[in-house]
């Protein structure tokens, strides 16, 4: 009768932690894929917005541009 019951047992087990695995790899692919939209749209939608601004005011945009080298060289200098 031991034998029976601790045969049950295993069996329990790898259900368990086959289902444990299964819900482990899902929880997986929901990060990366909530990692990919949620990093990857924003960013796009950033370029989008300052490739349209540098092409409405090129000057405003060339001084920004100048502005951040300088701040970088002097970080990167110092």
């Amino acid at each position: 009768m031991s034998t029976s019951s601790s045969k049950s047992q295993d069996a329990r087990r790898s259900a368990s932690s086959n289902k444990a695995s299964e819900v482990a790899s899902m929880a997986s692919e929901r990060i990366q894929h909530a990692g990919q939209h949620f990093v990857a749209e924003p960013a796009k939608d950033l370029i989008v917005r300052l490739k349209e601004f540098a092409q409405d005011k090129p000057d405003v945009a060339a001084m920004w541009c100048f502005g951040l080298g300088m701040l970088v060289g002097w970080k990167l200098r110092g």
